[in-house]
């Protein structure tokens, strides 16, 4: 690593949102064909939140936001990025984070959304990195914010357990840095994507080539497959570029999406099963939301304390996948 003297994007604060409505599996008994205890052996998930009416995706966000803030003790004058990473907009447009931007009365800076599905949060935080670090902003709000409810087919009863809604958000403050893994912020960042598996995890519909919204489609062993591969080759990546390894890691934070994924691809490194963060059981998979969901809880509860070296990865339809590491 180089020792130039250097802007780092920091960890400010981070929040997050639920929807009012809570579903447990023994809920989801009534109207699907399933059983609580196979959609738990099966994906480690007990509980989603599903959004009702007047939870959208920019109302979720825009409360996510507000925690994260006031985490950071900041206001939203601060704030010249916003960055919401989401596959559920409340529009085909004006993008969600102009949404948010108007909802927290913020006037300046820029506003957009990111598409990567569950990669979404790790891709943004790559984005707002590269912002901040090249001085286009000195602030930014990182969320993913998703209501997946809206887009499945809960007649299919192999993909609509295992989602839920929700929104985590960041706040990424540029700070001088030594450019060395001693600083805190983003140390490194690594995005991929292969187009080649669309079929694999999509939507059947969109603005263009159905003029519908369209519901989400899997194939479960497929993307089981893929999964752990991808996601560890990313890992290692960040690894390799900060000359760290598993054991200097305190936390690993991964995309909610199935637990038996995240103990692969952690089994597959050498991570301590100790230092994964997991709130699968609690949100279901919640898609660009479930990293900083995941963040928001093991900061509230004491685990992620500042200092400490966090890694998160998730991999999502497209196939898109990605890894950063983090000093809090």
């Amino acid at each position: 690593m180089t020792t130039d003297k250097c802007i780092r994007a920091v960890v400010a604060g981070v929040g997050s949102c639920l929807p009012v409505r809570r579903v447990t599996n023994a809920d989801l008994e009534k109207t699907v064909d399933t059983t609580s205890e196979w959609i738990a052996q099966r994906t480690g998930i007990h509980n989603r939140y599903i959004a009702g009416e007047g939870e959208t995706t920019s109302t979720l966000a825009t409360g996510a936001a507000a925690k994260a803030l006031a985490a950071a003790g900041l206001t939203a004058d601060a704030v010249d990025l916003i960055i919401v990473a989401t596959a559920t907009p409340d529009y085909t447009f004006p993008a969600t984070a102009t949404q948010v931007q108007a909802a927290l009365g913020i006037t300046r800076g820029a506003a957009f959304d990111l598409q990567a599905v569950c990669s979404g949060f790790v891709y943004a935080v790559t984005v707002a990195e590269k912002f901040i670090v090249t001085g286009s902003s000195t602030c930014a709000l990182v969320i993913g914010a998703e209501t997946f409810s809206r887009i499945l087919d809960w007649n299919d009863r192999t993909t609509c357990v295992l989602f839920g809604d929700g929104a985590g958000a960041m706040v990424l403050q540029a700070a001088p840095g030594t450019g060395t893994i001693a600083d805190r912020g983003v140390l490194t960042s690594h995005l991929r994507s292969d187009g080649r598996h669309r079929e694999k995890l999509y939507v059947d519909g969109g603005p263009s080539a159905t003029g519908t919204v369209g519901h989400l489609r899997m194939s479960g062993r497929e993307v089981f497959r893929h999964a752990v591969g991808m996601v560890t080759d990313v890992m290692t990546d960040a690894f390799a570029a900060t000359g760290l390894s598993a054991d200097d890691l305190d936390w690993f934070v991964p995309h909610q999406a199935n637990e038996r994924i995240i103990d692969a691809s952690a089994e597959k490194l050498g991570i301590d099963p100790a230092k994964i963060v997991k709130t699968v059981a609690l949100h279901g998979n919640t898609s660009a939301a479930s990293i900083p969901l995941a963040l928001a809880a093991a900061v509230e509860d004491g685990r992620i304390k500042a200092g400490d070296l966090v890694m998160i990865e998730a991999m999502g339809g497209g196939f898109t996948w990605g890894a950063a590491i983090i000093r809090w």
